[in-house]
């Protein structure tokens, strides 16, 4: 009989497949368009990053036909932790060579899909298992059809390191009104709306840049119907305060929404600057209310 090993034994995670998983997309994400979701990355998630001893991975998922978001996203990051190493991971090995003259300390790029491969990235160490602390797949599943996303999530979670989150996100042209779900290792956390206060007529008008998972479920019946509707009216209930600017209506009209008794995360500080953050409780999908 072989006698027992006296080594630790390693947790074992689940093995990447050899092929790139997913197709190009559009690619059309452009300077700067993703900035709202960079703030809050190196704002009220600053602490994924700092966590980890050893330099955090940040993988920017389909960065589309140039680099210039994963250097944005390195350069924001980058104040909050300086050895933090980003790599753009795009599944067209054109656009990875065309990315290739923006690498440099901290930034690599290299072919890639939903399996969010790192582990022989310019700048990293070389192994094969090293864990992300944040996977940003931004304007990407969009473009996929709704019965696809589970399967991407798992595959992105696998990749996760303890503290790890995934953010599946959509924007407009110029990042003025986004939205974005974001996952830990067990599935979906919350769902968080930033936009552009400026000429905001309604919050709901960001319901045509929700991410896949929610986009076609703005119907009545629907939780995130509901939740729409109710920073609707919250928003009306706060006319009063738009003698004192928008950015005072938004503040109060958050303020009013989690008095309601909707699951509002976060501060004033961030209200301010056009975000709201709901627990993924509040606008779960009919069918996966029971996972």
């Amino acid at each position: 009989m072989p006698r027992a090993s006296s080594q630790p034994q390693l947790p074992v995670r689940p093995a990447r497949p050899a092929r790139p998983q997913g197709r190009a997309t559009r690619g059309t994400t452009g300077t700067n368009r993703l900035r709202r979701c960079d703030r809050w990355l190196a704002g009220p998630q600053a602490w994924r990053l700092r966590a980890p001893a050893e330099p955090p991975v940040v993988v920017d998922l389909g960065y589309g036909r140039t680099g210039w978001t994963a250097r944005e996203l390195r350069d924001r990051l980058a104040r909050v932790r300086p050895d933090v190493q980003v790599v753009g991971v795009e599944i067209d090995p054109e656009r990875v060579a065309a990315a290739q003259p923006l690498a440099g300390d901290g930034l690599s790029f290299r072919v890639g899909g939903f399996e969010a491969p790192v582990d022989t990235a310019g700048g990293l160490d070389g192994r094969p298992d090293r864990p992300v602390s944040v996977i940003r797949a931004f304007n990407v599943l969009r473009q996929y059809d709704e019965g696809e996303v589970a399967a991407a999530w798992a595959l992105m979670r696998s990749r996760l390191a303890p503290e790890g989150i995934v953010v599946d996100g959509t924007c407009d042209e110029l990042g003025r009104r986004a939205s974005w779900i974001t996952l830990d290792a067990n599935g979906p956390v919350s769902l968080t709306c930033s936009l552009r206060l400026a000429g905001l007529e309604r919050p709901s008008d960001v319901a045509p840049r929700l991410p896949k998972a929610l986009i076609h479920r703005n119907v009545p019946g629907e939780a995130v119907h509901t939740a729409l509707a109710a920073l609707d009216r919250a928003w009306e209930r706060a006319a009063g305060h738009a003698a004192y600017g928008v950015v005072t209506r938004w503040v109060e009209t958050v303020r009013t929404l989690r008095a309601d008794g909707w699951p509002v995360e976060g501060g004033p500080a961030r209200w301010r600057l056009g975000e709201v953050t709901l627990g993924w409780d509040a606008v779960r999908p009919n069918e996966t209310q029971r996972e």
